[in-house]
């Protein structure tokens, strides 16, 4: 519709010549393609990290949390630094693809997808870390309020730390739907396209029998809205559930009200982060450049500058009120001045340079479009934002109210190996997944294609508005091709901007091919299926063969083709050439037998 298309002024969010079938072919290569060397480095390097930190994870179930650097005073620290750090880095997913879906920002749709998958990896590996911190691993059913052997033992319900379980639990399964919903109709294109009669099968298995039809896109939309608003409320209560394990507690620098939103916001914070980190790696790799754009980038910088800002006061907030509390013990908290000279100042000042200084350059424009800039940035604040969380943990812990236990925490290699081994099982899992799923959402990119992508701003700039022609909103499933027309389509002030372009006047395929050529084999279809007169024909409702819809009616009006007769005289050749111009979902035609459905009809 003409309201859906964008300003001209407006950067293209899909560069190049792209047409519907380029999408297609781009999105699908990584996945029907081989691994480039540089995948297989990458991947055997995340594997080794991953097998040495499930060797130091065996050795502390095997050995005892001993093997750890904690302490009597310093009970929590690497463990519950490394779980609020990952489930962090998962929140940036669910607020791209839910509150970003209900505000209907079209920017979110290259990104969406990776943002998701990075969510439910990074959820993962926060879980792992209370259950190795358990001890006893085998006993982590005790959490559950489950009736058990011990009669009257029961959970506490009152502790933050039952409320995590729950809470991320069902961000957990939340995600998992929302991510798998929306790769439906990707699946389905990835079954249509690849020549593995494996891969045929294991696509078609989970994309649970997508067919495109258009009660599989309103369904598709109406769960997609109403997980988005499940959804939504999550991104705000799992990290202020995550704030409750400290913010709940007597200790200072831990007692805060403002840890809430402060744990939020900086949640957001250090998951775009990573959300760049991973896509401008991807983007190279696969050969995404066209889809995630410089724009994207930008706007993610943006969000950036945005929590950094929230996080920026929250840090002020934090050292303000613990200094004019006149509270001596607040002078040991992780924002004071006894931090920032203490045997920690290293850790302090890392956080303070990683997340407050470093930033503050994204608000030059040219570093924020910058992508090695931008790559830096996004490295430094997932550095900084970890020693947060180990600065809150560990500074907070190591000088209690007596001196007497005031001590300092070294991490042992098993520390060290635990945390890199999650980092390996993480890029593992997202390797894995950028090779057997598609790291973009196709069908949603081809969505925003006629109105934010590159060549039909170009088109409309030649041809629509600045030429005085207004597109008008017609019914495009209307059964007459007059509906279909350049004449009616498009009016103008100007009778010559309607001519004859030497091709068939039954034929307005602009928004399908882009090439003389393609309109020439276009013609060449309709000469041997014969061509469409609406001043002696009537159109037929093409919809009654299986597998056209109103969309697919649509294209085949823009084609040029209208009757049963003329599909009913479809050959393999045509088949072929509908799957290279539509592209919908190729091999349909023939697999459904149009031309046999239409013989029957049009008797």
């Amino acid at each position: 519709m003409s309201s859906h298309y964008e300003a001209p002024i407006r950067e293209p969010l899909v560069i190049g010549e792209k047409s519907y079938h380029d999408i297609s072919v781009d999105v699908g290569a990584p996945v029907l393609g081989k691994a480039n060397r540089s995948w297989w480095i990458v991947f055997s390097i995340a594997l080794v990290a991953f097998l040495w930190g499930l060797g130091c994870i065996v050795y502390t179930v095997s050995t005892g949390i001993g093997v750890w650097g904690l302490n009597k005073t310093i009970g929590w620290a690497w463990d519950i630094t490394n779980f609020v750090w990952w489930v962090g880095i998962g929140h940036a997913g669910t607020l791209i693809s839910a509150v970003l879906l209900l505000f209907r920002q079209k920017w979110r749709m290259a990104v969406n997808r990776s943002a998701e998958a990075m969510t439910i990896f990074a959820v993962v590996q926060a879980g792992l870390f209370p259950i190795i911190h358990m001890g006893r691993p085998w006993l982590a059913y005790w959490v559950l309020p489950i009736p058990n052997q011990f009669g009257s033992l029961w959970v506490n319900f009152n502790s933050p730390l039952l409320w995590d379980v729950f809470a991320i639990s069902t961000y957990l399964s939340v995600s998992l739907v929302f991510w798998w919903t929306g790769l439906l109709p990707d699946f389905a294109m990835l079954r249509d396209r690849t020549k593995s009669p494996f891969q045929q099968k294991i696509y078609g298995i989970l994309s649970f029998g997508w067919s495109g039809r258009v009660k599989d896109w309103q369904r598709f939309e109406e769960v997609s809205l109403v997980l988005a608003g499940l959804a939504t409320p999550l991104v705000l209560s799992v990290h202020t559930i995550v704030s409750f394990d400290f913010a709940t507690s007597v200790v200072p620098g831990w007692h805060s009200t403002i840890f809430p939103p402060y744990f939020v916001a900086g949640a957001i914070f250090s998951g775009f982060a990573m959300v760049q980190t991973l896509l401008i790696v991807m983007r190279k790799v696969s050969n995404l450049e066209n889809y995630i754009t410089i724009l994207h980038i930008e706007y993610m910088n943006k969000v950036i500058l945005l929590t950094g800002g929230i996080v920026t006061v929250a840090y002020g907030t934090e050292y303000f009120i613990g200094w004019y509390s006149g509270v001596p013990y607040e002078n040991y908290t992780y924002l004071s001045f006894g931090a920032a000279t203490g045997p920690y100042w290293w850790a302090f000042w890392a956080l303070i340079i990683c997340n407050l200084i470093v930033p503050l350059t994204l608000w030059v424009k040219s570093l924020r479009r910058n992508i090695m800039w931008t790559f830096i940035v996004a490295l430094i604040i997932n550095i900084g934002m970890w020693f947060e969380r180990f600065d809150i943990i560990v500074i907070d812990l190591s000088k209690d109210r007596l001196t007497s236990s005031w001590t300092m925490f070294s991490p042992t290699f098993v520390d060290i190996g635990t945390f890199v081994g999650t980092i390996g099982f993480f890029f593992v899992l997202f390797l894995l997944y950028a090779r057997n799923f598609p790291v973009i959402a196709q069908a949603e990119v081809k969505t925003i294609l006629k109105s934010s992508g590159e060549m039909y701003k170009k088109l409309r700039a030649e041809h629509g508005d600045d030429h005085h022609i207004t597109h008008v909103d017609l019914d495009p499933t209307a059964e007459e091709p007059s509906a279909n027309m350049r004449g009616t389509y498009f009016t103008s002030d100007k009778e010559e901007d309607v001519d004859n372009d030497g091709h068939e006047d039954t034929v307005n395929a602009d928004a399908l091919v882009d090439t003389e050529a393609k309109r020439d084999q276009i013609d060449g279809m309709l000469h041997a299926i014969g061509v469409y007169d609406p001043a002696t024909q009537k159109a037929d409702n093409l919809k009654k063969i299986s597998g056209v819809g109103p969309v697919m009616e649509q294209k085949l009006h823009q084609l040029g083709i209208y009757t049963f007769d003329q599909v009913s005289r479809m050959t393999k050749k045509e088949y072929d050439l509908l799957d290279e111009i539509i592209d919908t979902f190729p091999g349909r035609a023939e697999r459904e037998d149009w031309a046999g459905q239409a013989q029957k009809l049009k008797q």
